[in-house]
């Protein structure tokens, strides 16, 4: 998440380098979202990925990509993602921590999913599919790829209603500058329902990230400053404090209200 706006960067790439390290300073190396593999731990909780096959939505720089096969078992990952420069960060990690073997990375267009039906145990997505704002068609191509009995399992930044955002809502939006396609958690569970997902679960991560973001804004305002300054320098941050500050009113409002989610491909 980053405001985007005052900083030159690529035509089309929304997370340049200067992003990245500031994300990666302020969620550990490869999370380009909070909370770390713990986080992820907490998204999959339940299922069982021993011997799985996992297809990455969004794979970002891979942090969470590899914890799904050092901590959960995976036997093999593919993760997609959109912008070329992430996909060659996230090879480069994956190489230096010798999981090139079990973990491949590819660059997609954004549409359809590239993969035969049937193609993989679960799919997974961390904080990525905010981003396309299609859930419906997202959702149904998802229960395409999975093999009957899989699960889509994903954790994502969504909004309380599918109303017009209020003004602060509108501007926290603005602010983040990374096409954002947020949607309800009412609309999310439809579009599962609707593609034929069963065992649909939602749930609310608001409590949880509303105190982690204000504890961000602190250390970006104090403790770790220096720190922040020397990864991205100081207009860069001054940049993040004003996002944190527009999206901290939000969270403790309850419309932005980041969940996971999860649905099964009936056998």
């Amino acid at each position: 998440m980053s405001n985007q706006s005052d900083r030159d960067k690529p035509p089309d790439i929304l997370y340049d380098d200067t992003l990245v390290r500031f994300l990666e300073e302020l969620w550990g190396d490869g999370f380009l979202s909070p909370g770390g593999p713990e986080e992820v731990t907490r998204t999959v909780e339940g299922i069982d990925l021993t011997g799985a096959t996992v297809l990455d939505i969004g794979c970002g720089t891979a942090g969470a990509t590899m914890a799904l096969v050092r901590d959960h078992g995976a036997v093999r990952v593919i993760g997609i993602d959109v912008e070329a420069p992430v996909c060659g960060w996230a090879r480069q990690r994956i190489e230096r921590n010798g999981l090139s073997d079990r973990i491949e990375v590819r660059l997609v267009e954004p549409g359809p999913l590239p993969f035969d039906d049937a193609s993989f145990d679960v799919v997974f997505s961390k904080d990525s599919i905010v981003h396309i704002a299609d859930k419906e068609t997202l959702a149904r191509d998802v229960y395409r790829l999975l093999r009957p009995g899989g699960w889509f399992v994903a954790s994502d930044w969504l909004i309380s209603h599918d109303e017009k955002p209020s003004p602060a809502m509108a501007t926290y939006i603005a602010a983040e500058g990374l096409d954002f396609g947020m949607a309800s958690p009412d609309r999310y569970r439809a579009a599962l329902e609707q593609a034929g997902f069963v065992d649909i679960e939602l749930r609310n991560r608001n409590p949880w990230y509303r105190e982690v973001a204000r504890a961000e804004l602190e250390r970006l305002r104090g403790s770790d400053r220096p720190r922040f300054v020397e990864a991205v320098g100081p207009d860069e941050l001054a940049h993040q404090i004003e996002l944190w500050e527009a999206m901290v009113p939000v969270l403790d409002s309850g419309e932005h209200c980041p969940h996971h989610l999860r649905g099964r491909r009936p056998v």
